[in-house]
């Protein structure tokens, strides 16, 4: 055969012997959520969790090595580990891309638990079975881990066009990571003009805190003397936590960039014609950062697990007892994170941070671990910190700690305390503790 022939030949002539069996040439089975995944292989239970943010990485691990006879499996719909915390600085390149964005690959591995990138579609209780995009999995024990979701119905209804315009043209950078990296664009292409930021009304995530994001986007305007405004459209009445700290910040350092006004609770948004009302006053924008309400996430609605209030309409959030963490009618469901409900009259929720998530995850994995070794199941309580960054030259920050003990009652009560001095020595403890974290679940 000359080369002409030999280049005009078929592929299984030209190659001679390698003829390849038809059924190697069938399509893949089809995957749907009722396929099953992960076959159980251990004697001991099975403890799926769902979301791998702070908490859920925290608990996968804990429980890897508090139970080590369990399988335990966490569900994530990203392909790799965002922090909200820090994500803020990322925004004015104090940070950079990895130190926020890490494998999840290497924690499965390093803590024996088994890692599944699928999205949550369905939570089945009384089938203890979870189903996702790649199929279903079965549990013994299920810890939801969803964070939050962005409220856009509480602004437009049903109109979905609209939550998702301004999903794409003002996002909130709220949840990772698409938006941030969005936000971190707009920042850089801003050359001028009015930004308004909405901010949710309590309870909300925090980090990213809108106040700090303020803050650094004002440095980055006053640093790079661009002729821009920010109105922070705050519903409450009052700045805070640290509020001192923030308005001194706004009035020292960004006098003439920074707006802050109280009680102005969002009534209406056209994010076509760029225009807000609220309860004080209309506002128009050249651009934006909006932010909707918080709620729990969609996973705990989808598991029929958000409490009610006295006016018998949805509080939001999850329905749990505020000592163990599990759901109020499933003693076999926690959650832990933002998407926990009510804990006390006293402050309401737990601050929703990645603090408390990790905190929260370590308690209920040692009280899981408890009650699967039959033995006594003792509460315990968090704690919360965090830091605040408002100046990018010289690099200062405020901070703010909680406590939390019962009173006589059982009643879970909250001490305060800001740090209101804005100081380079934050930034230091602000770094140590996240590192002291990262080390920690990562």
């Amino acid at each position: 055969m000359n080369r002409r022939n030999f280049m005009l030949a078929t592929p299984a002539a030209a190659l001679g012997t390698l003829i390849l069996p038809t059924a190697s040439l069938s399509a893949p089975a089809i995957i749907t959520n009722t396929s099953q995944i992960l076959p159980r292989h251990t004697k001991g239970p099975r403890i799926v969790i769902c979301g791998g943010g702070w908490g859920g990485m925290t608990a996968a691990k804990y429980l890897s090595k508090l139970v080590p006879q369990a399988q335990v499996v966490l569900i994530e719909r990203n392909p790799t580990f965002w922090s909200g915390p820090m994500s803020n600085k990322w925004l004015i390149d104090i940070v950079n891309t990895d130190f926020l964005n890490h494998d999840m690959l290497a924690p499965s591995i390093k803590y024996g638990y088994s890692l599944v990138h699928a999205e949550v579609t369905a939570i089945e209780r009384d089938k203890k079975t979870v189903r996702t995009t790649q199929g279903a999995l079965e549990y013994d024990y299920l810890i939801l881990s969803g964070g939050i979701r962005n409220a856009y119905d509480a602004w437009f209804g049903n109109d979905t066009y609209a939550a998702e315009y301004t999903r794409q043209h003002f996002p909130n950078a709220y949840i990772p990571n698409a938006e941030m990296f969005a936000l971190k664009n707009k920042l850089k292409a801003f050359k001028g003009g009015t930004i308004v930021m909405t901010l949710p009304p309590p309870p909300h995530r925090c980090p990213p805190s809108p106040y700090e994001r303020a803050c650094l986007m004002a440095w980055h305007i006053k640093a790079n003397k661009i002729p821009g405004k920010i109105i922070i459209l705050d519903p409450k009445p009052t700045i805070g936590p640290i509020g001192e700290g923030y308005r001194a910040a706004f009035q020292e350092l960004y006098p003439d960039i920074i707006t802050h006004v109280p009680n102005a609770r969002v009534r209406e948004v056209d994010p076509f014609k760029k225009h807000i009302k609220t309860t004080a006053g209309d506002f128009d924008f050249d651009d934006a950062v909006l932010m909707p309400p918080h709620q729990a996430a969609d996973m705990v609605w989808n598991a029929g697990l958000v409490g009610t209030g006295p006016d018998g309409k949805p509080t939001g959030w999850a329905n749990i007892d505020p000592r163990l963490f599990t759901a109020k009618d499933d003693d076999n469901v926690y959650v832990v994170g933002d998407s926990m409900g009510f804990i006390s009259d006293q402050f309401g929720h737990y601050p929703k941070s990645a603090h408390v998530a990790h905190a929260v995850a370590k308690i209920v994995s040692q009280n899981l671990a408890e009650r699967i070794a039959g033995k006594e199941v003792v509460p315990v309580l968090p704690d919360n910190l965090c830091y605040m960054m408002v100046n990018g030259d010289p690099q200062e920050e405020i901070s703010v700690k909680f406590e939390y003990e019962l009173d006589a009652s059982g009643k879970v009560l909250q001490t305060q305390i800001d740090m209101d001095v804005r100081t380079p020595d934050l930034v230091k403890e602000d770094f140590q503790w996240i590192e002291s974290r990262f080390n920690d679940f990562l």
